[in-house]
Parts: structure tokens; C-alpha cells; sequence
């Protein structure tokens, strides 16, 4: 059976049990809204030991002081400390090329005119504690599950408020056995602003098939109280080779391929570096592949999940075309040009005159 994978958030019912941490997808304290903002993912696929790393850096939006996470796997997860430094680097190897062009000029000769172009632990209550530890600034708690009542019981106990939308949404997981890690997360009390930039953690854990948890609480008017709009979503994927999402048959995913080419080993090694992984993490050659996807807040039918691509191309983003004024440097061609366009045209009016 296929392995899923899925975040959710919980609220933290007692600010006196909150710890500086990072998160997935969160509700509030006491019905206080909070919801994903936007999201940037790194997952790195190991097809041959069908291990997933999962590294998320998100922001969150919330009228609540502190608000906590549960995040489910279909195994026990090795929760670590990764680094944020990968993400601008795999957004540096996926940006557009830049072309510097002289501007084009008028030669004003009455021929020609040249136009610029555009630049584009043990049993408890029917709840088993596997680990407890403090990683990358997370109070995190694996736990393992006989139902959902149990679930829900230790988490009203640990200081967790646990919303029927949660509920509704963990049932399915917690009923077919995965293990839930539960985080605690505190907004900084000093400032007003409503986002939590949340760092990095990685999440590393056996699966038959890569996956984002794209499926979320299905909350009613919680976005019009926020005022969020729109969110954007961006997975940098590497693996073996170039792959593609699929949420379901009849609904296709909204996420689409902007860049898709090969790392270089070198590249590879600093990325692995900042994820604090061992240098044979995965396979030798990295294939990267990036999807930007305007992910809606309507609840999703599916997770997304990731297959080897039919077309193994490469795509890059168009080139940004930066138009300078000419220098001094290129002045005597520039008037050599200037002259060699205006001849035709003087030649043709002496013969007339």
C-alpha cells in the first residue's frame, strides 16, 4: 500500500508550554484563525532506498499568540535540523539568465528607425510516546496512536486544543496507524505583525512514492478574516531524473514546471552540506526540478504525488534582457555603423541632384 504523508496544525491550549518552533499546517488557540502562507519545500527522493527527505521553510498567518503542529507519516520520522541556507541557493541555479545588450540607437538618416523591445515512549491512554527531543528550536513529540479519541486525549492533556476540522481531517490517517509528531510554536509577542517565519526542519522517512501533503483543514471564512488571498507554493524536487505531480485523475494538480535541468556535482555538495546530509544522500546525479503553484484554500481531494516524467527536457525561465546606454568603448563603432547606414541614402541623393 502506498505510503501518505500529511500536515495539520493543532493550537496550543496553555502559552505556558510553548517553546520557539517551526511548523506545517496550523489551526489557532481557541478558534483563533491561522493558515499556511506562503511555502517553499525541498524534497529530496532516494528512489533505490525509497526514502523522502522533506524539508519545509513556511510562513504563517495568525491572530493567536502561539498555535502548534501535527504532522503525520506514514513511518516513524528522524526529525533533524537543516539548514536554510539551500533554499537561495536552488533559487540562484533556477533563476533567469540575464542578457546585457547595448540600447539600440537612431541613426537619423531618414532610412531606418530601430524601436526598443520590451524586456520580459510506553502506552498511555492508548497513546505510545516513540520520541521526545528538541531539534532545530522544536519541542517535537512522535507519537503512535490506537484512535482517534486516544490522539485527541493526549493532545487536550499536553496543552493542545484539538478542532473537529483537525479531527475530521487526522481521522483517516490516525486509523490506518502513522505516526504523528506533534511541534510547538510561539509568535515573537513583541512585534504586531501577524507572520511567523518559521525555519527550517527536516523530515526523513520511508515512502513507495514521493509526496507533498497537500490536503489541509477545510476552515470556513478563516482567509476573509486574515485578509490573505493568495499564497504561492514552490517545491524544489531532486531526484534521478525530472518528475511530475499528479493529485488525482479527474483533478489535475495547479502546480507547473518553471526550471528542470541536471545539478552539478559541485552544486550537490553544497546542498547537501546545507541540509546536513552525508555526501551519498541519494543518487549520484541530481536532477532538479521546480513547481510554483498558486495553491488555492479550497480544501484539495488529494495529496500530491510525484512520478518520473514520460519527457525527460530540460526547461529553463526566459532570459531577462537588460537594455545600457552605450560607452565610450563602443563609441567609434557605433559611428561606423552611424555612417554605413546613412550612405545608401546620401549616394541615392547626389545621383538626384
Amino acid at each position: 500500500m502506498v505510503a501518505r504523508f500529511a500536515v495539520v496544525g493543532v493550537v496550543l491550549a496553555l502559552a505556558s508550554l510553548l517553546e520557539s518552533a517551526d511548523a506545517c499546517c496550523p489551526v489557532s488557540r481557541f478558534q483563533v484563525p491561522v493558515v499556511n502562507a506562503d511555502q517553499s519545500v525541498i524534497i529530496l527522493w532516494d528512489a533505490e532506498a525509497k526514502t523522502q527527505h522533506f524539508i519545509r521553510r513556511a510562513s504563517f498567518k495568525s491572530d493567536g499568540d502561539d498555535f502548534g503542529f501535527l504532522i503525520p507519516s506514514p513511518a516513524q520520522p528522524e526529525l533533524s535540523e537543516s539548514g536554510n541556507e539551500a533554499f537561495p541557493l536552488l533559487a540562484k541555479l533556477t533563476e533567469p539568465e540575464t542578457i546585457t545588450r547595448p540600447r539600440p540607437i537612431s541613426f537619423g538618416c531618414g532610412v531606418a528607425t530601430m524601436r526598443d523591445a520590451a524586456p520580459g515512549l510506553a502506552w498511555s491512554g492508548g497513546v505510545k510516546v516513540l520520541e521526545q527531543k528538541t531539534v532545530a528550536g522544536f519541542n517535537a513529540s512522535v507519537l503512535e496512536a490506537k484512535s482517534a479519541t486516544a490522539l485527541v486525549q493526549w493532545l487536550k492533556e499536553n496543552g493542545y486544543h484539538y478542532s473537529r476540522e483537525v479531527e475530521a481531517w487526522a481521522k483517516p490517517y490516525v486509523d490506518q496507524g502513522w505516526k504523528i509528531t506533534a511541534l510547538k510554536v510561539a509568535k515573537d509577542k513583541e512585534t504586531l505583525d501577524k507572520t511567523v517565519n518559521a525555519a527550517a526542519l527536516r523530515l526523513s522517512f520511508k515512502t513507495d512514492r514521493p509526496l507533498f501533503p497537500y490536503r489541509e483543514p477545510e476552515y470556513k471564512g478563516v482567509n476573509d478574516t486574515l485578509g490573505i488571498k493568495s499564497r504561492t507554493l514552490r517545491i524544489y524536487f531532486l531526484a534521478d531524473a525530472r518528475y511530475e505531480g499528479e493529485l488525482t485523475k479527474e483533478q489535475p494538480w495547479s502546480g507547473k514546471v518553471v526550471w528542470s535541468g541536471k545539478v552539478t556535482a559541485k552544486d550537490r555538495s553544497k546542498l547537501l552540506e546545507h541540509l546536513k546530509l552525508p555526501e551519498l544522500t541519494g543518487p549520484r546525479q541530481w536532477w532538479l526540478t521546480e513547481f510554483e503553484d498558486d495553491w488555492s484554500y479550497q480544501g484539495a481531494p488529494a495529496d500530491v504525488y510525484f512520478s518520473r516524467a514520460a519527457k525527460q527536457a530540460t526547461l529553463k525561465r526566459p532570459p531577462i534582457v537588460q537594455y545600457v546606454s552605450n560607452t565610450r568603448g563602443g563609441a567609434w563603432s557605433l559611428a561606423l555603423m552611424a555612417a554605413a547606414a546613412c550612405v545608401p541614402s546620401l549616394a541615392s541623393r547626389w545621383r538626384r541632384a
